[in-house]
């Protein structure tokens, strides 16, 4: 796992650690080593947690750009294995990198399985008899406990026949998403 500010790189690591913070998705955290400590700079702000005491707050400097508050550390935690782990804040860095992929809106969950296919399948939407996509090369997500989800080729869609929308949605495993019309059906990423 890479994450970026002002792009610079921050933090690089093959030992990320998982901590579940709240119910739906764990937090990153890094070990210290992999983290290059420059650009962190302790500001004496502090945040309490009943599990793991008291945080140590850094400001971020990477490029351009300088954010407070943006990581910190439990140097007194009661879980030892958190006193030389540094976690960042989702929305104060620039980039989160799985590999070279990257990744969006919060840390991915490391008990949901996602799979991607490409398919040759024959996939055709309809709206009020009206034929709005027709494709033979669309892209099949497979999710954890959800059904399977059909992505097709912008090319092979009628966008003359559909309305944008100001809706925009993010997901931490396929980006954000554009919606289209008035169906919550229809969604082009």
């Amino acid at each position: 796992m890479r994450i970026y500010l002002g792009g610079e790189l921050i933090a690089d690591t093959n030992c990320l650690k998982l901590v579940w913070e709240v119910p739906y998705y764990a937090a990153y955290y890094f070990p210290r080593e992999d983290v290059r400590m420059e650009p962190l700079t302790p500001n004496g702000h502090t945040r309490h947690s009943p599990s793991r005491d008291d945080a140590h707050n850094f400001t971020v400097k990477g490029g351009d750009r300088e954010v407070e508050d943006a990581a910190w550390h439990y140097p007194g935690s009661p879980v030892e294995g958190l006193r030389d782990l540094i976690r960042f804040e989702w929305d104060a860095m620039d980039g989160w990198f799985e590999e070279d992929e990257e990744v969006f809106v919060h840390p991915h969950d490391s008990y949901t399985r996602i799979d991607i296919l490409h398919s040759s399948r024959h996939v055709e939407v309809e709206v009020n008899d009206l034929k709005i996509a027709d494709t033979h090369r669309p892209t099949l997500l497979f999710e954890t406990r959800l059904p399977t989800r059909y992505y097709i080729p912008k090319l092979d869609v009628r966008i003359d026949l559909l309305i944008p929308s100001d809706s925009v949605t993010g997901c931490a495993y396929k980006g954000f998403a554009e919606y289209w019309s008035d169906s919550p059906l229809i969604v082009l990423c």
